[in-house]
Parts: C-alpha cells; sequence; structure tokens
C-alpha cells in the first residue's frame, strides 16, 4: 500500500454530511445532505466533490477518519436487530427496573424510555458469580444449549450477555459466547465482560444490549461504505471516532459500535480543544450547534471533561436521568435538541417549542423546498435576514424566503397574531433561550462561571447564534475557528489513536493491596495498548492512569488521576492525598473518619497529541472591505438594523468589522452583533469581542 499523508474526514449529521480534506497544510470541505437510507451515496458524493478541489484521486488518499450519528440515531428511534438477552436468574427485569430513581419527583406522569428489549425477549440461566468473582452456582452447558437452540428457532439476530458479577469472572459469559459460535455462528453476540466491564448492573446491561441491539446495524454499514471505498479505489485505512475523543480501527468499532455513540460530538470537542492550544486559553465552552443537536462543553487546560457513563434517548425535555444510561468513556457534554432543523410549534400553554423533533435533510426546513412545511430554526434566520438565500452551502442549496414565511405564520403566527418577522424572533429568542438555559446548569452542575470563559462556536448553525448566546450568558469573548462548519470532521484530523481500557474492582484503602493494584493496571495498560497497536503498530504510545473513589457509604465516586509514577508503585497514602484533594476541590472539604473505596479502574492508551504553534494574537488593525449592507433582525434591541456584510476569505489579518455584521463563507455565516466587532486573526479564527 503506498503511503500518503492526505487525510479525510467525515462526519455524518442529521441534516448534513461534513467531508474535509487535508493536503499539504491544505483544507478542502463540502457540506452534502445526509441520505438516511444508504448513509455511504453522501461520503461518496462527497469525497469526490474534495478530491476534485484538491485535484487528486481517491486513491490518493492515506487515511479516512469518519464519525456518525448512526449509532445514536439506531438506539433512538429503535432501528436496531432483533436482540435477545441472556441473563442470571431472577435478573431478567434489571433493565427495565432500572435503578427505581425518580428524576422528576413530583411529576405523577412521568415517562421513562422503554428498554430496548421487551420481557419476552430476555432469557435467563442458572448461574452465579458471587461478589468477589467466586463461582456459587456452576453453569452447566447443556442448559446454555437448549437456550441457544429456542433462540435459534425465534430467529434473533443479536444476543447480548450481561451475567450477574461477570466484570470479576467472565467464565460464564464466554461459555455462552462459544456455544453460540459452535451452534449459531451466525448470531452476533455481545458480552458485558468485554464491552463494559464495570459494576452496578442496571448500567452494564443496558450498555452490552445497546451494544448488542446496533452490532448488526452498524457492522453492515461499515462494511458497506468499505466496500464502496474500495470500489472506488481507496486502499488507505479506514478508521472511527469513538465517543471518547480518540481514534479505533473499523473492525473494533464493528465488534463495540457502542462506543461510536456521541462519536461526531466527540470530533467537535477535539476541534475546540485544539483551537483552545493554539490561543493558550484554559476556560473554554464548546459550543457545536448542526441541523438537528447542539452540544456544549466545558474545556479546561485544554483537555475536554471526560466521563464514563452518558444518557442517550432522553424523554423529559432532556432531563439527566430521564434516558438509557450507556456505561462507556464518554467526553462529557450537554446535548439539546437545538440546531437548524429543529421544528418549532405551539403548545398548550399558547408558547412557542423548539424541538427536539427536526426536519433533518428529508425533507428539511420549509425554506429548502423539499417538502417541508413547519417552521424549523433555519427558517427563522432566514426571515431574521442572518441568511443569504443565495448564498447558502455555497450557493449550491437555493432558500426560499416566501416558504419560510408562509411557515412561521401558518404554524406560529396564526396561533399568536403574530406576522412573519415576529414569529420568527420569538422562535429564535426561545432556542437560543434554551441552549443557554443547558450551559448554565452544565456550567454550575461542574462549579465553574462562565463569565471567566471563552465560546469557540463551530458547526453550520453555531455562528449564526452563538455572538447572541454570548450576550445571554455574560461571556466576553468568542472565537469562530476557519472551516466552523464542518468542525467535527476537522476535530477528527486532529484527534490520536486511544483506547480506554477499564474495570471494576472493589478496594478499601484500609485494605490496601499494591501488588494487586499493579497487576491489575498493567492488565489494563496491555488491554488498551492492543488496541492502539491495531490502529498503528509503529506510534509512540502513552498511557494515562485514572481510579474512581469514593468515602464508604456514597453512592458515586470521584475521578482520580494518577502519574504512571503512582500507577505502578501504588501507596495508600499518596491515593488518599490525591482523592482528598479532587474532593475537597468539589465539595469544600473532606470528610474526617471514613475509609476510602476505589470502584474502578481506567487506563487510557493514547499515541501523542502534537504540539501546536501559538497565535500571535493582533488587535483590530484595517477595517475590513465591505460588500455591502442588508437588513438584519437584532434580538437584543428587538428591532431591524443595517448590517455590514463582510467575505471572510476577503479578511486580512488583523481587519476588523463592527457589528452588527454578516461574515459570510461557503459553509456558515458569521453574525455579529450590535455588541461586538470582530477581528480576523493570523491563524484564520475570528475573535468576536465585545466592544
Amino acid at each position: 500500500m503506498r503511503e500518503s499523508r492526505i487525510r479525510l474526514g467525515v462526519d455524518i449529521g442529521g441534516t448534513f454530511t461534513d467531508v474535509v480534506l487535508e493536503k499539504d497544510g491544505q483544507q478542502f470541505s463540502t457540506k452534502v445532505l445526509t441520505t438516511y437510507v444508504a448513509p455511504e451515496n453522501a461520503i461518496i458524493d462527497g469525497m469526490q466533490q474534495v478530491c476534485d478541489k484538491a485535484g487528486i484521486k481517491p486513491a490518493d488518499l492515506g487515511q479516512i477518519i469518519h464519525g456518525t450519528t448512526l449509532a445514536t440515531n439506531a438506539l433512538i428511534e429503535r432501528r436496531g436487530a432483533k436482540t435477545a438477552l441472556v441473563t442470571t436468574q431472577g435478573f431478567r427485569d434489571v433493565i427495565e427496573m432500572r435503578t427505581e430513581s425518580r428524576f422528576e419527583q413530583y411529576d405523577l406522569n412521568l415517562s421513562l424510555p422503554e428498554p430496548l428489549i421487551p420481557r419476552q425477549q430476555r432469557f435467563t440461566v442458572s448461574e452465579r458469580i458471587g461478589a468477589q468473582g467466586e463461582v456459587l452456582i456452576e453453569l452447566v452447558k447443556s442448559e446454555v444449549e437448549k437456550l441457544v437452540d429456542h433462540i435459534i428457532d425465534g430467529g434473533f439476530e443479536s444476543v447480548a450477555v450481561g451475567l450477574l458479577h461477570s466484570y470479576l469472572n467472565d467464565s460464564h459469559e464466554q461459555l455462552i459466547r462459544d456455544v453460540f459460535q459452535q451452534k449459531a455462528p451466525d448470531i452476533m453476540v455481545s458480552i458485558s465482560s468485554e464491552v463494559s466491564p464495570q459494576m452496578r448492573e442496571y448500567e452494564r446491561f443496558n450498555t452490552v444490549v445497546a451494544n448488542a441491539y446496533i452490532k448488526p446495524l452498524m457492522k453492515s454499514y461499515l462494511g458497506r461504505l468499505e466496500g464502496r471505498l474500495r470500489e472506488q479505489g481507496v486502499e488507505c485505512a479506514i478508521f472511527l471516532m469513538h465517543s471518547g475523543g480518540g481514534i479505533i480501527s473499523i473492525e473494533s468499532a464493528a465488534d463495540f459500535p457502542v462506543r461510536l455513540v456521541e462519536s461526531g460530538p466527540a470530533g467537535g470537542a477535539v476541534f475546540a480543544a485544539n483551537i483552545a492550544a493554539r490561543y493558550d486559553l484554559d476556560k473554554v465552552l464548546s459550543f457545536d450547534m448542526g441541523g438537528t443537536t447542539a452540544k456544549i462543553c466545558l474545556i479546561n487546560d485544554k483537555t475536554p471533561k471526560t466521563s464514563r457513563v452518558f444518557e442517550v434517548a432522553r424523554t423529559y425535555r432532556f432531563k439527566k436521568g430521564s434516558g438509557m444510561p450507556i456505561s462507556i468513556p464518554v467526553i462529557d457534554m450537554v446535548e439539546i435538541g437545538a440546531g437548524g432543523g429543529s421544528l418549532a410549534h405551539v403548545d398548550s400553554m399558547r408558547q412557542i417549542r423548539v424541538g427536539p423533533e427536526s426536519a433533518g435533510s428529508e425533507p428539511g426546513p420549509a425554506c429548502f423546498g423539499r417538502g417541508g412545511t413547519r417552521p424549523a430554526v433555519t427558517d427563522a434566520d432566514l426571515t431574521l435576514g442572518k441568511l443569504d438565500p443565495n448564498n447558502f452551502a455555497g450557493g449550491t442549496i437555493k432558500l426560499d424566503e416566501g416558504s419560510s414565511a408562509s411557515a412561521l405564520v401558518n404554524e406560529l403566527g396564526n396561533k399568536l397574531e403574530m406576522d412573519a418577522l415576529t414569529a420568527a424572533y420569538g422562535l429564535v429568542e426561545v432556542v437560543d433561550e434554551n441552549m443557554a438555559n443547558a450551559a448554565r446548569v452544565h456550567a454550575v452542575e461542574n462549579g465553574e462561571d462562565l463569565a471567566e470563559y471563552t465560546m469557540i462556536a463551530f458547526g453550520g448553525a453555531a455562528p449564526l447564534h452563538a455572538g447572541r448566546l454570548c450576550e445571554k450568558l455574560g461571556i466576553k469573548r468568542l472565537l469562530v475557528p476557519t472551516g466552523a462548519g464542518v468542525g467535527s470532521a476537522i476535530g477528527f484530523l486532529r484527534a490520536p489513536f486511544s483506547f480506554e481500557a477499564n474495570r471494576s474492582v472493589f478496594m478499601t484503602l484500609s485494605d490496601f493491596s499494591s501488588q494487586q493494584i499493579g497487576q491489575l493496571l498493567t492488565d489494563l495498560e496491555n488491554e488498551a495498548t492492543s488496541f492502539v497497536r491495531s490502529c498503528d503498530d509503529q506510534a509512540e504510545i502513552l498511557s494515562e492512569f485514572k481510579v474512581y473513589m469514593r468515602y464508604s457509604g456514597q453512592g458515586w465516586e470521584i475521578p482520580v488521576a494518577l502519574t504512571v509514577e503512582q500507577a505502578m508503585a501504588p501507596d495508600s497514602e499518596e491515593f488518599k492525598r490525591l482523592f482528598e484533594a479532587e474532593y475537597v476541590s468539589l465539595f469544600g472539604r473532606p470528610v474526617d473518619g471514613m475509609d476510602i473505596e476505589i470502584t474502578v479502574w481506567a487506563v487510557n492508551a493514547t499515541t501523542p497529541t502534537p504540539a501546536v504553534d501559538r497565535v500571535h494574537e493582533l488587535e483590530q488593525g484595517c477595517e475590513a472591505r465591505s460588500s455591502g449592507t442588508r437588513p438584519m433582525f437584532d434580538p437584543a434591541i428587538g428591532q431591524t438594523v443595517e448590517a455590514e456584510v463582510a467575505l471572510r476569505m476577503n479578511m486580512h489579518d488583523g481587519d476588523f468589522v463592527n457589528g452588527p455584521a454578516a461574515i459570510t463563507e461557503d459553509e456558515t455565516t458569521v453574525i455579529v452583533p450590535s455588541s461586538r466587532l470582530v477581528i480576523k486573526q493570523p491563524d484564520g479564527c475570528l475573535d468576536v469581542i465585545s466592544k
């Protein structure tokens, strides 16, 4: 295989598929409408477009990195395979009973997501592993064989195996998989001790069920994609972005597709962290708004905040606790149904509501002229003058202002006695306030003051709304990077190869075993490193160690990072000091006289992140050349103003534009409110600051 440094990043979103090609330091990008029936078609189309722009053939590509919302959408829309769950006798209903906690105490009509697998598709075996990993009831192979025959007769495509305490002893899960491979090799099997070897049955069972549920779909899609790319002459390796912010091989992605949930947003967070490093920013709010959702992430010390549990398919206004928990390493972010395609309606209280339902790309917002009749955020942006109807997506999609106005009046205006402009104003203020509230709550939950943060905005719709969001949040500085419209796809090209291995082994500091810990962390390091080696067998690999600790009696633990030295020569007093320092930073004081417990151990193997050049920031210089003006509604003052229009490609380093203004480019438009001015920095970023 010929080596090439030409790389392609591909992000499939709910409305657009973004494709970015990097060659000799240059970027070539495009946005094409996502093709839901066969998502690979949009990838092939976008790849051909950027290859033509770069003057190369697909065969010249050296690496393809792909992220997708397909796994998330399959879980939300319940489009997975016919799946069976095999579990320990007596634990058949764990995924339905959940944790019995109520996220909304006084709601008598509480709505929770139905389990992915109905009760009649859950089966049990007579076995039992104890809390220390000992075998209490031996699993009998003949019982498993009868169960496998029954599952074969049921026409199941995929099986999830989740047994009690299998994260400590996986022998019974391995036996079940072995029997399936012998008797039914065509049925895909996922075992919880590999997918999510962590304590807490509900989260672990739910994660392995989700993996099994989407595995046939994702395996089929990845196989089709690889085949189509090979037909186009592409010979290079194909990698997938995972939800933890790293890259894994296409083979690993096919085996563990649950790790692809949130892969697109993770790329965006990596992109924002790269910008933060270039500007030496320690407190950054990443704001990614696409066609279907808006994602908000805190980035401290140039590193996105991470978590090991997150939720999908929330049923209660995106409220924490109302979704399906997935227990895998993930970049911690808040996601709400607010994108360019999010649809608006009037509720029973005569209030405008926006999202989570989205027009997507089929039919798309009303202004797309593809059959949409309900108003989307994009329709409101067009009516308010934020978008140029003749220059959307580089002029490839002509927007129909009349259709937008009609949709706004029919759905909102007639019910609330508003004209199209007022309805658009109300719609946009609602969606902006929804996003601002989500950011405020996320910051408070993490003990942060957003006034100290810089916002980095990207995604096709984010630059249209970021300036107003900064006004609402009291954020003084906003950066809109080059390629903001395809930011997540660029982030894929900045991500390291990485994989996190974790395992639950309960231990107290009063019963601390240095030898056991050393062996456990070594095993996890070897496991994580082997995944990374499957992607790149030559690269340098770094190991990052983390343990999750709590005081005895507490329900949840906090992450504590270890250096290599602390991991390889574990000491109980050092572990206590590190835990108490983290605990005090979160809660203000330690708890005296209580033992400390360790529940989860994790090792992340990663290739080094390349160093970035620090940007030499410029003050405002010359006023940028104007391309004219256009009327634009400014929600901060509640009236239409005459806004300056400038082409981003014509701005020179240090050029500035006073708001109100619209800075246009092929993939998005940057709206500069009346309260701000924008300066172009040497790396191409637009620096939007308070006047």
